[in-house]
């Protein structure tokens, strides 16, 4: 079983976009959820995004709702994150989970929830 890595982070200034990928494991598509959190300098991690494992629920946190988007790609077998309208707050590391455990028909933003990790990927958003 091959290990989780994240790619697509970098610097940018606010306001733009970035695109964040996830792969290297063939549980991303069998998965029953998977997401995206992120921990701030300073901060506990938090819930970015999730996905059901048929990518037709999303679930995403107030702070990010309307500007990124979650999804499957099926083709390269990743999990991607496409963030626009980025503000200084959105600085951190990004990680993807998977193996999600749902609550009902729900992937939670808690990540608890999910028990295989990358190693995350730096973005910073420069104001």
């Amino acid at each position: 079983q091959t290990q989780l890595v994240e790619s697509g982070g970098g610097s940018v200034q606010a306001g733009g976009s970035l695109r964040l990928s996830c792969g290297g494991s063939g549980y991303i598509r069998v998965s029953n959820c998977v997401g995206w959190f992120r921990q701030g300098p300073g901060q506990k991690r938090e819930g970015v995004a999730t996905l059901s494992h048929d990518g037709t629920k999303t679930t995403y946190s107030n702070s990010v709702a309307g500007r990124f988007t979650i999804s499957l790609n099926n083709v390269n077998n990743t999990l991607d994150l496409q963030m626009t309208s980025l503000k200084s707050e959105d600085t951190g590391i990004y990680y993807c989970a998977i193996q999600g455990r749902p609550v009902g028909d729900k992937c939670r933003l808690w990540e608890y929830d999910y028990s295989k990790w990358g190693p995350g990927t730096q973005v910073t958003i420069s104001s």
